[in-house]
């Protein structure tokens, strides 16, 4: 029952997000491409109410997803937003009038089926629910470094496959590093209340990692194909939050082959399917 809540506010927050992501590529794709980094992509965004839209979808998701880290494991909490691709694609064809495949529903259903049987027999449980600055200093510097470096890689290249990866990899450091931030800043506000929180380097922290991480992905989804970078982040937020919930608050899987075993099946079911709604996504673009 303890799971309960978290699972409930991520899943409001999994579906605040995947129309949060129709919204935005429907204003993306309205914009000229360009071969750089430019900030001034988001001023152009600013004038098209779509994506201001778009941003209030993120403002719910992130209330969501706050409640849902304030009261569950990283661990549990942030695998639940794989679910934001399946809901992505069902509301962009939702919006543009059409009908999906049965494939596609084939995939939804193994990406839902695989994570319920990989977090059931992973159970993830919290450990610590603080993180003391020696503990955070390494994790920092290696996401951050991360996430340089595969932005640097993603901007080098020109638009296509390779591009779009890279930087929807660095999108996906970024909401990790995001939600553990997030997490701890809960944390903060539940023990110092809101002036703790309002002067807590957490809340900054987490703050200046979401803003990165949306502006990269507007750039991650101007730079390629959604099957590029729509794996990348899905799986890559998943993965990078389950290691920073085990490295950083001490967040506990069940292990033994008895557990690993359905584990390893249900992550295969959610990759299969991922990479075959990410494929179909590419197809059935929401500005129709």
């Amino acid at each position: 029952m303890a799971a309960v809540l978290p699972v409930l506010f991520a899943l409001i927050a999994a579906f605040s997000n995947a129309l949060a992501t129709v919204l935005q590529r429907r204003a993306a794709l309205t914009v000229p491409q360009s071969q750089g980094f430019r900030p001034s992509l988001v001023l152009d965004l600013l004038r098209r109410p779509v994506w201001l839209a778009g941003m209030l979808a993120v403002v719910v998701a992130g209330v969501g997803q706050a409640a849902a880290l304030a009261t569950g494991p990283l661990a549990l909490v942030q695998p639940l937003f794989v679910l934001e691709l399946p809901l992505a694609l069902l509301l962009a064809s939702l919006l543009a009038g059409g009908r999906l495949p049965s494939g596609v529903w084939a995939a939804v259903a193994g990406v839902v089926c695989g994570l319920g049987l990989a977090l059931v027999a992973a159970a993830p449980s919290g450990e610590d629910i603080h993180v003391p600055p020696d503990r955070w200093a390494p994790v920092l510097a290696a996401c951050v470094g991360a996430v340089l470096l595969l932005a640097a890689a993603g901007l080098r290249r020109p638009v296509g496959m390779a591009r779009a990866g890279c930087l929807g990899a660095a999108t996906a450091v970024s909401y990790a590093l995001t939600a553990a931030l997030m997490k701890d800043s809960m944390y903060v506000l539940d023990t110092r209340g809101i002036t703790g929180f309002l002067t807590a380097w957490q809340t900054y922290g987490f703050a200046a990692a979401g803003v990165g991480a949306v502006l990269l992905l507007e750039h991650a989804m101007q730079g390629g194909p959604l099957v590029a970078s729509q794996p990348a982040l899905t799986l890559g937020d998943a993965a990078v939050s389950l290691t920073l919930g085990v490295l950083l608050y001490q967040e506990e899987l069940r292990t033994g082959a008895w557990w690993v075993l359905p584990q390893t099946v249900g992550v295969a079911l959610v990759v299969a399917g991922v990479l075959v709604l990410a494929r179909r996504g590419a197809e059935l673009r929401p500005d129709g």
